[in-house]
């Protein structure tokens, strides 16, 4: 796993809200790509699994991701957003699961080897291209996933599964919405817990649209299904 040291969330909301903005589902749930602006930036690739510095879980079956430069990746902020690049070979969108601390310069990507070779000639190593933040075009709610280790007296969530980048996560205590801190590696911590019972969390994605939901009490490593999924636009 890459370690990152965590960064303000100013540059997210600054680039993609704009990005977004614009964007929606088709009558079948597709997700269109944003209609923002394409910045100039490097590919290079390698070995991913799909897991990485975002804590998500290997993906072998799906390998269109990519690990993003120090300086973009936002303490995580971008975890689970999708960029559409612009390559020599055509047009691909992948999925943000890493952060990559030996890309130093703004607009750099680093492809799995599969997702690089779509777009480019791997034997070319280093390739510029132009790419673009979009929607993700997923299937189905938005999810929880209880982080292995949580308990009523330490609870980290992460959300998953989302057509929108998330900005923030906040849960009801105390008759009002408290808000969690996002680590590194991309959960939501609550150091003192989130005590027994259900849970009602309310969701916020780039653009300000919330969701809520009531998850069942905390199990270590254990997924939800929300209610609901952001739509594009």
């Amino acid at each position: 796993m890459r370690i990152q040291k965590p960064a303000s969330s100013r540059w997210l909301a600054a680039a993609l809200l704009p990005l977004l903005a614009a964007c929606g589902p088709t009558d079948s749930g597709e997700a269109l790509r944003a209609l923002g602006e394409y910045q100039d930036g490097i590919i290079t690739f390698y070995d991913a699994t799909g897991a990485g510095n975002c804590s998500f879980d290997p993906s072998p079956q799906n390998l269109d991701v990519a690990a993003i430069n120090k300086g973009q990746y936002e303490g995580s902020a971008v975890c689970g957003a999708c960029v559409e690049i612009e390559g020599p070979k055509g047009n691909l969108r992948v999925r943000i699961v890493d952060s990559c601390p030996d890309c130093p310069d703004r607009g750099h990507l680093d492809l799995s080897r599969e997702a690089f070779a779509k777009i480019a000639n791997p034997i070319d190593g280093r390739v510029k291209v132009r790419w673009r933040m979009v929607t993700c075009d997923v299937q189905g709610p938005i999810r929880y996933h209880y982080k292995d280790g949580s308990s009523q007296w330490w609870t980290a969530i992460q959300v998953r599964n989302h057509r929108l980048p998330v900005t923030k996560l906040e849960y009801w205590k105390n008759g009002a919405w408290t808000q969690v801190n996002r680590e590194d590696y991309n959960y939501f911590v609550e150091p003192k817990g989130m005590g027994t019972g259900s849970i009602k969390v309310r969701v916020t994605a780039s653009d300000g649209q919330t969701l809520e939901d009531t998850l069942p009490a905390v199990t270590p490593d254990a997924t939800h299904d929300g209610a609901a999924q952001f739509k594009g636009g």
